[in-house]
Parts: structure tokens; C-alpha cells; sequence
């Protein structure tokens, strides 16, 4: 019995070293609002996206210029699995399309919860 107290705590620390990475925090938020939201961006002017959290994705668009959607309802999952999808029948997002979570499920990617937009705030990086 004494030999399997060790590993059993062995485990347990491997267990919540492995869980450390989720639990961290992300960066503090490196952007301000700048002007007026707008309700739709070209969609061949993205260049990446990146999910904060539940509600929030930014966009980075030609130019290095952001802007920051905010869904008006927490999206389930999207800020665990940072990837979604989107459909739309002209050459812009807009806050009145939806968003699709991508669910990592074995060796593929699976639709989850679908969740509609918000308008497009333009950010920038404030002035030291």
C-alpha cells in the first residue's frame, strides 16, 4: 500500500500540470477603441482572427488595422475552441451573419453552437 500513495500523488500532480496551460490567463487586452462601429468588413481584406473569449473576436484586416466584434450573446465553446465558421452569400461579414463554433472531435472538426454577430469596432494600440 505504501508504494501506491507515491504514485497516486505522481498522478494527481501530472494531472494538474497538464491542466495548468487552460487555467492560465490570456495577455491584458492591448486595444482601445478608435471612431464609430461599422456593421459590415470585406471579407478578402481579413488576414487572421483571433477569439478572446465566449463574445469576443478580433479581426485583423489589410493594413494591420482591427477591429474587435462583440456578439451581443456568449457564444458556448467559442472561447475554448478559438475557430469557428461562417457563411455568407456576398463579399462582406456583417453583424447580421452567424458564426459556427468548430468542435476539435477526434480527426476531424464538428459544428457546435451557432451564434450571430455583432457590428465591428475598429481598435488600435493606445499611445504610450
Amino acid at each position: 500500500m505504501a508504494v501506491s500513495t507515491p504514485i497516486r500523488l505522481l498522478s494527481a500532480f501530472a494531472v494538474i500540470a497538464l491542466a495548468q496551460p487552460a487555467i492560465a490567463k490570456d495577455k491584458p487586452d492591448p486595444y482601445v477603441a478608435k471612431g464609430e462601429p461599422v456593421d459590415c468588413i470585406n471579407i478578402r481584406s481579413i488576414r487572421s482572427s483571433r477569439v478572446r473569449d465566449d463574445r469576443t473576436i478580433d479581426f485583423e484586416v489589410s493594413n494591420r488595422k482591427i477591429y474587435r466584434n462583440t456578439l451581443p450573446n456568449s457564444c458556448p465553446s467559442l472561447g475554448f475552441e478559438k475557430r469557428f465558421s461562417y457563411r455568407t452569400s456576398i463579399s462582406q461579414l456583417c453583424s447580421v451573419d452567424i458564426i459556427t463554433v468548430l468542435w476539435n472531435v477526434g480527426p476531424g472538426l464538428q459544428p457546435g453552437a451557432s451564434c450571430g454577430l455583432g457590428k465591428f469596432q475598429p481598435m488600435e494600440k493606445p499611445a504610450k
